[in-house]
This record gives structure tokens, sequence and C-alpha cells, in this order.
């Protein structure tokens, strides 16, 4: 929700840049009052890194896809993540996939396909530029999944908010020649402001803290699965506050993706349990 109003008033790259800017503004003194600045230079280039696949080119790609579909859309693909998760750690870094986990992300990406063939009426989306929404929402999915096994992997025992900080850092100094490059000539309302500072502290700082540490106590794929909450409040705060609709298509297709979602990480089924 705050995307799609920063986004229409600052535009895609700059909603993206400002987010990742206004993030380590907050964490950045944090990060000093618990003294690992110095670790955060011990492994500064990983952490740019990772901020570079889980917010730069994600932040953008959404930031993008929300100015030509609905909010609701966007989370439910959102809720791929754990599909791209789940798959990418089975193939990097050897966690287990058997048994109903296999089937989960066959029933997933069926879901993805099905609601990828919908088409929102109206302003929101036409037909060209709604299929390119959805293929820019499932890029950062897939940029998402690819991140927190690259954090597991090369990053194992780093403070959740060292990675947090070098991660918006890194993500603010790549988005920056496009931010300026992009930036709107008409200045931003204050209501874009408020969306924008509430995107970067709040949906960003803070949780960006919590998602590291739970990457480092949970595994990539475990830590993934709070994108099961994401279409929930998306939806509702869509319909209640942005005047959205929801499709029973779009019910249909959710309900098919949680259901492959919960299966791929192990959350029901049968079979080993997910490596942690």
């Amino acid at each position: 929700m705050f995307m799609r109003a920063s986004g229409k008033a600052f535009g895609a790259l700059p909603t993206a840049g400002l987010r990742v800017g206004i993030a380590s503004l907050f964490l950045l003194p944090l990060l000093a009052l618990r003294g690992q600045v110095g670790v955060l230079r011990q492994h500064w280039k990983l952490c740019f890194t990772v901020g570079v696949l889980n917010s730069a080119i994600p932040f953008a790609c959404l930031s993008w896809a929300l100015l030509s579909i609905s909010t609701g859309l966007s989370a439910l693909l959102n809720a791929t993540v754990p599909l791209f998760g789940a798959a990418i750690a089975w193939w990097w870094l050897g966690d287990r996939l058997q048994g109903s986990r296999v089937l989960g992300l066959v029933v997933g990406f069926v879901g993805v396909a099905m609601l990828a063939t919908q088409r929102e009426s109206g302003s929101v989306a036409g037909a060209h530029s709604g299929t390119l929404a959805v293929l820019a929402c499932l890029c950062a999915c897939l940029f998402y999944g690819i991140s927190a096994s690259f954090a597991r992997r090369f990053l194992p025992g780093v403070p959740s908010l060292v990675l947090a900080t070098g991660s918006q850092l890194g993500a603010t100094l790549a988005l920056l020649p496009l931010t300026l490059w992009a930036w709107p000539e008409t200045p931003a309302p204050l209501h874009a402001w408020g969306a924008v500072t509430a995107l970067g502290v709040l949906c960003t700082g803070l949780a960006y803290v919590i998602f590291f540490r739970l990457i480092e106590r949970t595994g990539p794929s475990r830590a993934l699965s709070v994108t099961y909450a994401i279409p929930v409040f998306a939806i509702l705060y869509g319909v209640l506050l942005l005047g959205e609709s929801v499709t029973v298509w779009m019910g249909i297709c959710g309900a098919v993706i949680m259901l492959g979602t919960a299966l791929s990480t192990g959350l029901i089924g049968w079979g080993s349990a997910p490596k942690s």
C-alpha cells in the first residue's frame, strides 16, 4: 500500500531509492549504538551484495509493478517467495526437498500460472502492462529467494542488525544514480513523503532486522514463509483504504499458491521436515 502511494508521486525508481536511503538513515545510528560498525567494515562487500539482491532489484521491480496492478494481486504474487526460496535452497544449499515439498513447488507455480492469466479491468492495468507487471513481481520474488540463500551461505553468524544496515547501504548506493536520473519534476505531496518514510522505517529498517535474524535462526526456507501473511493484509488494506476489488479468480489462485507454498516449505504434508 505504501509503495503504491509513494510510487504514484515519485515514480518507481525514486520510490525504491528513497525507501532504502531512509532505512539506512534509520539503521545507522542503531548500529553505532550497538558498537557494530566495525563488524560491518569486515563484511561490507557481501552485505552490499545482499542489498542489491534483496532490496535494490526487488524494490524497483515491485514499485514499478504497482503502478499497473493492484496491491492485492501483487501481494498474491509475492506469496511465491517461499517457493523460489525453497527451490533455490534445495539447489544451492542442499536443503532436502522430498515428497510433499516437491509437489508443493509444482502446485505453487501452477497457481502462479493461473494468476498470471488474470486481467484487471478499468484503469488499474491493461493486458500488456499487467503481464509485464506480473513478470516484474515474479522477478522480485526470485531475487528475494536468491538473497536469502546467499545470506545464509556467505554470512552465517553476522548480526542481523549489521546485515540489515549493510544491505540497505548497498542498495542505496546502487539505486542512487537511477533515483537522481528519474527524480520527478513535480514536487511530491506530503502524504507521499509520509508513505515513503513509513516504507523505509517500518517496512524496511525494522522488518529486515527481524528477517535476517529469522534466516540465521531458522534457515531461508522457513524465514521466507512469513510471506504467507502478506496477501491477507495487503488485500485488506487495498479494499478498505484504496477501494480495490478482489475477484473470485484471484481468491482461487491465491488458495492454490498458498497450498503449494505450505507444502513446499514443509508446513503441511508428509516426508522429511525442512532443514533449519
